[in-house]
């Protein structure tokens, strides 16, 4: 189907995300900050599924790399994908932040800025040149952007920019026939934030009990929805917040 841009898939949320795409039929670029190993054998598990796979690392927190990362993603494109142009970008990566409001340090809320909502307006800037006209963006964002929990002011605070970011992204690449959506999951089992959801029993359950279907979720609740805001069956949805939580706090 085409060609998607995944950052962060080498674990969690992306790693299935990644999986669910190239099940989908898209083959896939992958980013990771640190973690090769993990990189490639998603890498060795969508080529297992018969499509086209490369992991290239990136820190999205360092913007001023991004010019010399998108020449690489030109060039993998090249050599292995037989492309010029990507038909996706999902802006992924991320890190947390679990800090009461009056603790944050400037420098926390820096790196939160960096991360989410920097990255996500310049990495997509960078990839204009790169990304086929009717393709999409998705980012990331989350449910504490419409409910609150104690301690992720910094890290919520940018992901409602990031909501805001899609919006104004999805007005003006409109006129090239990108579409752009945010995808806000809820708790989710992963090792995001220390893995506190996933390995903290009574967190689990406080949560679980205020979701509407009744548990956390998992990555596989997540990387469907994300393959299909990069089909042709969603092609009549833009700017547009979708939550996958549950039902929390409702």
């Amino acid at each position: 189907m085409g060609i998607v841009l995944v950052t962060g898939g080498s674990r969690g949320l992306g790693r299935d995300m990644a999986l669910k795409l190239a099940q989908s039929g898209h083959d896939v670029i992958l980013t990771y900050r640190s973690q090769a190993g993990e990189a490639e054998a998603v890498v060795q598990a969508i080529r297992e599924r018969g499509r086209k796979a490369a992991a290239l690392a990136l820190d999205v927190a360092d913007s001023a790399a991004f010019p010399a990362f998108f020449e690489k993603v030109r060039a993998v494109l090249d050599s292995q994908f037989g492309a010029q142009a990507i038909d996706y970008l999902v802006n992924n990566a991320g890190s947390g932040l679990h800090a009461p409001f009056a603790e944050t340090t400037s420098e926390q809320f820096d790196s939160m800025m960096n991360i989410h909502l920097k990255s996500a307006f310049f990495l997509t800037q960078g990839a204009l040149g790169l990304l086929n006209d009717g393709g999409g963006v998705v980012n990331i964002s989350s449910g504490l952007t419409r409910f609150s929990y104690p301690g992720y002011d910094a890290y919520a605070t940018m992901k409602g920019g990031v909501e805001t970011l899609t919006k104004y992204m999805a007005r003006s690449l409109g006129e090239r026939g990108i579409r752009v959506n945010v995808l806000a999951p809820g708790a989710i089992e992963t090792d995001f934030n220390g893995g506190a959801v996933r390995d903290m029993p009574e967190l689990n359950e406080a949560l679980a009990q205020q979701t509407a279907l009744g548990r956390v979720g998992v990555p596989q609740d997540i990387g469907g929805v994300v393959a299909f805001l990069c089909s042709p069956d969603s092609r009549w949805i833009t700017g547009t917040r979708i939550e996958a939580s549950g039902g929390m706090f409702l």
